[in-house]
């Protein structure tokens, strides 16, 4: 799930025709100044970040004037917050509150239904509500065929005993509140609290929002930077990888940061895991035998080598760390060859000196295997590779010893060296790169052996060259899978002539960043 800041969150219920304060987001002290003298104090300073209860906390304040309101913004604006740096503050007008109530919509998995949940009682969270006062609460399961009508909000709270002029703005705020969060895929829609003000206004003053993560690319409008589910802000190498996996749907990619920095004295390694329950496991046999983790990456669902590539070189931008782990299910149903090739592109071109072990279990494992077994000689590390027989207990032995033997090298992160092409290169767009053969080279190859590796036929013999056997523009559809057998194939020969740039956009920057850091 991608979380929103209450600031987005009220720009939805605005749109929605729910009523919320009058205000504005301040990003520096005399911001917060100007916004509180265009209100008229007294106004409320929020800090924005993904956390409820931050009135216990210190992040929620009241300026009865704007020289105040600037004291107070100078005050909480670079405080670190859960691990939020607040760089954002709401400043709103002050409500005269009569009476606080919940309202949230959420997604009930368990009834594959969306589900109302009301409290005549609100401000604190809603399971501590459910606890105390178990009879202030109701909820109802919602039709999404029907939707959540005004008349059905009227009947469920009459029942509850709120009648008259509340009555009609209470049933139209929560029938809005569902068209917000049908409207916006949200998996979760909180006002917590949903007041009634003195002069017997409905008004959000909090809002909680969630948006499902495969319908973000649908709402652009928001800002979301990334579609998932952190309790802080992404890092810059997170948001990196996550543009891999944004509009690349040909399997997962899913990359989280344990730590920026890691220290190699605390044994930290690069993790690269293969489904859920096998990861799980991985991750727990590493731990166990002491290591810790920089980075949590799945590739999973069959992805293609290039992505399986893509993640591997995200992974190795991380400095400091001492071995890289790769280990999931041991009964995996995608081609593990694909994942094979895409890590030995990596690391021969990262030409990475920590040691590698490999779990690749499941289908085509030998081949994987035997890819890895070929191309470790090009590799200046360690590299093993072993398949579903072979328990994550017993490969996270294997990657100590070989961190012992190597004498513990720290990894070291490479500069991303820039493919020039030769002029008159031969070359054709596949899905998220570009293939470059330089027909020179090829002309003293006798064997062929990249369009012998094309397995998929995408490749043809034309007056002694290989070119595209298919139309330009299905490569650039897809029909090319960049398996990367060609490249690798033609490597082995000594020829070199096949290039597949597949560009990560943003991280020869971050590595440079990181090199410049180091120096």
């Amino acid at each position: 799930m991608a979380r929103l800041y209450e600031y987005q969150g009220k720009k939805i219920l605005k749109l929605s025709g729910i009523k919320i304060p009058e205000g504005d987001v301040a990003n520096t002290p005399k911001q917060a100044k100007e916004i509180t003298e265009r209100l008229g104090p007294p106004v409320v300073l929020k800090i924005q970040v993904w956390s409820k209860g931050r009135a216990e906390i210190g992040g929620v304040k009241f300026a009865n004037s704007p020289e105040e309101a600037e004291q107070i913004a100078s005050a909480l604006l670079g405080i670190k917050v859960k691990n939020f740096i607040v760089e954002k503050l709401l400043v709103e007008k002050k409500a005269d509150i009569d009476r606080e109530l919940f309202a949230g919509i959420i997604i009930d998995d368990y009834h594959k239904k969306p589900m109302l949940v009301f409290s005549s009682i609100g401000g604190t969270g809603i399971e501590e509500i459910a606890r105390e006062h178990p009879e202030a609460i109701l909820t109802q399961h919602i039709d999404v065929l029907e939707g959540f009508p005004e008349y059905r909000a009227r009947k469920l709270l009459t029942k509850m005993g709120f009648k008259g002029k509340i009555l009609v703005k209470l049933s139209s705020t929560l029938s809005k509140l569902y068209k917000a969060f049908r409207e916006y895929d949200a998996r979760s829609a909180e006002i917590n609290p949903l007041v009634i003000t003195v002069d017997g206004e409905v008004v959000a003053l909090d809002c909680h929002i969630t948006i499902d993560d495969y319908a973000v690319y649908r709402h652009s409008d928001l800002g979301i930077e990334i579609a998932r589910e952190f309790d802080r802000p992404p890092t810059e190498l997170e948001k990196i990888a996550y543009k891999v996996e944004e509009k690349d749907y040909r399997g997962t990619f899913y990359f989280f940061q344990m730590t920026e920095k890691p220290d190699p004295a605390e044994n930290y390694i690069g993790f690269h895991g293969a489904g859920g329950g096998g990861s799980m496991m991985s991750m727990d046999a590493v731990l166990k035998r002491g290591f810790k983790i920089a980075n949590f990456t799945d590739t999973s669902g069959n992805p293609p080598a290039s992505k399986v590539y893509r993640a591997a070189k995200i992974i190795l931008s991380q400095p400091g760390i001492v071995g890289y782990f790769a280990s999931g299910s041991g009964v995996a149903s995608q081609e593990q060859f694909n994942s094979a090739r895409g890590l030995v592109k990596a690391f021969m071109e990262d030409q990475i000196e920590i040691p590698a072990v490999l779990r690749l279990g499941g289908n085509y494992e030998e081949k994987a295997i035997e890819i890895l077994e070929t191309f470790s000689k090009f590799i200046p590390a360690k590299i093993e590779g072993y398949g579903r027989d072979d328990s994550p207990e017993f490969c996270a032995d294997r990657l100590a010893e070989l961190i012992k033997e190597g004498g513990r090298k720290v990894h070291r992160v490479k500069p991303i060296e820039e493919y020039k092409p030769p002029k008159g290169v031969y070359s054709f767009n596949t899905l998220t790169g570009k293939v470059f053969i330089d027909h020179s080279a090829c002309a003293k190859c006798e064997r062929k052996v990249c369009v012998d590796a094309c397995s998929y036929g995408v490749l043809k013999f034309e007056n002694g060259r290989p070119v595209l056997a298919i139309a330009e523009e299905d490569a650039g559809k897809g029909k090319c899978t960049e398996c990367l057998a060609c490249e690798l194939a033609c490597f082995l020969e000594g020829k070199k002539a096949i290039h597949i740039e597949l560009p990560i956009p943003g991280l020869k920057e971050y590595r440079e960043k990181i090199l410049k850091e180091g120096e």
